[in-house]
Parts: structure tokens; C-alpha cells; sequence
């Protein structure tokens, strides 16, 4: 199963959050899925580290990377086709990070890995 990380589940995933459903935990750690990460999250860390709403160990590149590498996830990259597809999401969420997310998983046919309610508004599938 290839699924998409929220940006959410990924540092909850590395935090050891309790917050993390036990079903997304058991989908991340099975090593036959192919886990990707998108450039939206690492933008979205990006920022919130640097405006101190979110503390990591090191500089989020760092981080991002040497998770990623530990864990075996595949980074996504926001394609144009991603950025179009943007346009067509009706107006539920408007946080821009979730709707690049949004796009990305209708796009690539991936579940998208996230607690977040307003998502599942969207033409996507959700698994949590």
C-alpha cells in the first residue's frame, strides 16, 4: 500500500505521540507500505520551527531528513499537476498545506494518514 503522511502524523509518528492511532502506527511500521512525505509538510515545519511554534532537536532539514532516511519514507514532491489540481478543491479547509495534501493524494491515488475532520470532507481517502 503506498499512503501520505499528514504532516501531523509524521511528528507524531517520530514524537511516539499518543495521539497517533494505533491503525496509522501499525500502517507506517509494516515495511511493505511505501510511506511518503510531502514537501507541503516539510514546508509547514519549515515554518513553524522558525516561528517557534514547534520545537524539534535540530534544524528542521536535519530532522526531516535523518527521520525520513531512519524510517525509509519517500519524500513527494508538489508537481504541477498537484498545484493545478488545488483549483478544483471546493472550499472546506483553508489551511494551504492540507489542501496541497488533498490534492496530492487525489492525484497519486494515496490514502492520506490524518485525524484531521475537515479533510474528510474531500473526494479522498482518509485512514486513521
Amino acid at each position: 500500500m503506498r499512503v501520505l503522511l499528514d504532516t501531523h502524523t509524521f511528528l507524531w509518528w517520530n514524537m511516539e505521540d499518543p495521539q497517533l492511532s494505533a491503525h496509522a502506527r501499525e500502517i507506517i511500521a509494516n515495511g511493505e507500505n511505501e510511506v511518503f512525505v510531502s514537501a507541503a509538510s516539510v514546508w509547514e515545519i519549515s515554518i513553524k520551527a522558525a516561528k517557534g511554534k514547534l520545537v524539534l532537536p535540530e534544524p528542521p532539514a536535519q530532522y526531516i531528513a535523518n527521520r525520513m532516511g531512519l524510517y525509509r519514507f519517500q519524500p513527494l514532491l508538489i508537481q504541477i499537476s498537484h498545484a493545478a489540481r488545488v483549483y478544483d478543491l471546493p472550499h472546506h479547509h483553508d489551511d494551504p498545506f492540507d489542501r496541497m495534501l488533498i490534492a496530492q493524494s487525489q492525484t497519486e491515488s494515496m490514502p492520506l494518514l490524518s485525524v484531521d475532520a475537515e479533510i474528510c470532507k474531500y473526494e479522498v481517502e482518509v485512514i486513521w
